[in-house]
């Protein structure tokens, strides 16, 4: 049983709670740059966040990695809700019913770009479920065996790549591939991109009971009565989905719209437009009721800013999806989550700092810090980045299953190493290449548990991550291990920041990708 409260009972007293989330604005003692040489020679930190695969998905065939073959038989074995191996792998459709496009394939991983499947990674495949609960039962304490069964998409989750046909992989092959790197939350997108920036869960207390999952007595999604057996469909639950977006005591972990714009909530009728209607949406396949709440916890951009270091936050299609965010509810919008051939498919809940009141719409850090693409490529050519960069590739190159493909994501993000390693200051640059989470797809290796890691929201399971710079290590495997707070801890390091209370004690600094 992988329950939340085996991480943080749910019969937690709202004072120890709230005082979690008032610690987050402490300031912990800095961290001295003498603990590594390397450090002092890395003047430019880029971040590049792509979204949803896991590490066996894409890296599971990468040479002297931790990959598929290492998996043992247990961990390969998905079982059903009874807790027994399923007969075999059904791919289920949109109706939760076996797709007959899809054939019927033993238990066991299997690869996604070879018979009997055949699908390139050039086309649009299915996309798993990434949702908080979910993610924690398909871990089940760290046995990795209920991927399958708890999906939309039964044994998709199984799925796997020979990356070696993509351009990122060349990359890994020549500076450093971290095989011991795991997502910092359970879940999706929404809760990685904000423990990216700050290793914090946002509160939501107002959330309304539609907004809030509904757990059974061991902390699991309520399952109904009609739910078939994982061999047959996909599990019917009750009260969960896009709209179930809160822990009954309050957390927002799941998909939750910003209070500002770009937005999946338009302006109110007679609201500013530069703000989510507070009255939020029906819900719908990318609506989540109310927007968030304007957070306040302490962010890596606040503690980069009072230290005087430069930083910004680099998202494609931002300009675009703002103009497109402020218009009146009956425009139809046509960059936010649109699919149509023009569209960037602007992700509103994949900009963390839009969530912030630091960061609201006419103030002076929103001008300085929250920035489009193109801002990205002049700065890289120009030799002007900040200290810190973080970039955000539009929907369409982040390599998301279902919206877009894996090769035109790799081409972009390979392209965009290349401007970065012909930019002046490639000479002092460390470039952490990372995905946002495991997108519903079954990965081999347990999570790191216990004292100064594991907590009750994370980590969840491995992802790939590249570290890439003129300092870092030439055709190495790194098998420290880390998490999406490793980055955190390592830019803390570098400028001499205090530590954000939610950087994972146990988790690496990515120094041992460095050179000495």
């Amino acid at each position: 049983m992988y329950s939340i409260r085996r991480f943080f009972p749910v019969a937690a007293t709202m004072g120890s709670v709230v005082a979690g989330v008032l610690a987050a604005g402490c300031a912990a003692a800095p961290a001295s740059r003498a603990e590594h040489p390397a450090l002092q020679r890395i003047n430019n930190v880029v971040v590049i966040y792509a979204e949803n695969h896991s590490f066996d998905n894409l890296y599971g065939m990468f040479p002297g990695a931790n990959g598929v073959s290492r998996a043992t038989a247990a961990q390969k074995t998905q079982l059903d809700h009874d807790g027994k191996p399923l007969p075999e792998l059904l791919v289920f459709g949109r109706d939760g019913k076996p797709d007959s496009h899809y054939p019927r394939l033993p238990n066991a991983p299997f690869r996604i770009d070879a018979a009997p499947v055949n699908r390139p990674p050039t086309v649009l495949v299915p996309s798993p479920i990434h949702d908080y609960f979910y993610h924690i039962e398909q871990i089940n304490g760290g046995q990795n065996n209920m991927f399958a069964a708890m999906s939309n998409v039964g044994g998709w989750t199984m799925g796997y790549y020979d990356g070696a046909q993509f351009k990122l992989w060349q990359w890994a092959r020549e500076y450093t591939l971290a095989d011991n790197f795991f997502q910092a939350a359970f879940g999706g997108s929404y809760l990685n991109h904000l423990w990216l920036i700050c290793a914090c869960t946002p509160r939501f207390d107002a959330a309304p009971a539609g907004m809030r999952a509904v757990l059974d007595a061991s902390g699991k999604l309520e399952k109904r009565r009609d739910s078939p057996s994982a061999a047959i469909g996909a599990v019917h639950l009750a009260g969960s989905g896009i709209s179930r977006s809160v822990t009954p005591d309050g957390w927002s972990v799941n998909t939750t719209q910003p209070p500002y714009q770009p937005s999946g909530v338009p302006p109110a009728p007679e609201g500013p437009l530069s703000h989510a209607g507070p009255a939020g949406v029906k819900i719908g396949t990318y609506d989540s009721g109310l927007p968030l709440p304007a957070q306040s916890m302490t962010t890596i951009g606040d503690t980069l800013s009072a230290k005087g270091v430069s930083w910004a936050w680099y998202a494609g299609g931002w300009n675009a999806a703002l103009a497109d965010g402020m218009q009146p509810a009956e425009v139809k919008r046509k960059v936010i989550y649109q699919r149509s051939d023009d569209s960037p498919i602007f992700q509103p809940h994949h900009q963390p700092f839009n969530y912030f009141a630091r960061f609201a719409p006419g103030t002076p850090d929103r001008a300085q810090h929250l920035k489009d693409g193109t801002d990205l490529l002049a700065d890289i050519q120009a030799g002007t980045l900040p200290a810190v960069a973080f970039y955000k590739p539009a929907g369409r190159d982040t390599q998301h299953p279902s919206y877009t493909d894996i090769m035109s994501g790799d081409a972009h993000i390979a392209a965009v190493l290349e401007k970065l390693r012909a930019s002046p200051q490639w000479k002092n640059m460390l470039v952490i290449v990372t995905y946002d989470e495991n997108g519903g797809y079954w990965d081999h290796v347990p999570p790191p548990q216990g004292p100064g890691w594991g907590d009750r929201w994370g980590p969840g399971s491995r992802i790939p991550a590249l570290l890439i710079g003129p300092h870092v290590k030439r055709g190495f495997v790194d098998s420290t291990s880390y998490d999406t707070t490793s980055i955190l801890k390592f830019i803390s390091k570098r400028f001499d920041l205090p530590m954000l209370p939610g950087v994972r004690a146990k988790a690496g600094d990515l120094t041992n990708a460095l050179n000495p």
